[in-house]
């Protein structure tokens, strides 16, 4: 069977990484327009079901898959971000009432920067794939550290401008999956992703997201 991936090998499987994108990018919308004080906080559990279900369940899979096809960025930035939105739902459901009122903001801080800390080396190892996933892991990286310093120093406005970012992190995310879709179903480049070049040690040729 012919590839539907214009470039890769035939018998290698869909690209999961639209998938996984799209679900970071939802997840991520959605949690930052609370974040951004855009809709009512009283509403902010209805991110936990995409958390659980999309940001986390489905990315984790499609960090799985990416195992399969020997792209070891992806396996590890999927993976990763499925286990974060997992953690996120654990720590909403089970994890806030168990800390001190006046512990939480250090505690949550705390969460954010190790995760900062992950993305922005995963971002320098994002500039050997494409312009659109560097400029993701870019503003991802941003926005767990303004949302990393407003909960560790209880700054509202600091909190607020990392609900900014992670909204065009989640349109960064949106336009890499929806790229990486069109350019495949269309056989051809339609949405351009800007490659930066990589090494061959993950696979033949630059994936499509």
């Amino acid at each position: 069977m012919e590839s539907s991936r214009p470039g890769l090998p035939s018998w290698l499987p869909a690209d999961p990484g639209p998938l996984g994108l799209a679900g970071f990018a939802m997840t991520t919308f959605v949690l930052s327009m609370f974040n951004a004080d855009l809709v009512n906080k009283a509403g902010e559990p209805v991110v936990l079901g995409l958390a659980l279900a999309y940001g986390g369940i489905a990315q984790l899979l499609a960090g799985m898959w990416e195992f399969r096809t020997g792209n070891t960025f992806g396996a590890v930035a999927f993976s990763s971000f499925g286990a974060f939105w997992i953690s996120y739902w654990l720590l909403v459901t089970f994890g806030v009432d168990a800390i001190p009122e006046a512990n939480l903001g250090a505690a949550v801080g705390l969460y954010l920067w190790a995760w900062a800390i992950f993305t922005t080396y995963m971002f320098i190892a994002s500039l050997r794939t494409t312009g659109a996933v560097a400029l993701v892991f870019f503003l991802l990286a941003i926005t767990f550290i303004l949302l990393g310093a407003g909960n560790s120093g209880d700054h509202t406005n600091v909190i607020k401008w990392g609900g900014y970012v992670g909204l065009a992190t989640a349109a960064a995310a949106w336009y890499a999956s929806f790229a990486a879709v069109i350019n495949s179903t269309f056989g051809r480049i339609v949405a351009p992703v800007f490659p930066l070049g990589r090494g061959t040690s993950d696979r033949t040729t630059p994936p499509n997201y």
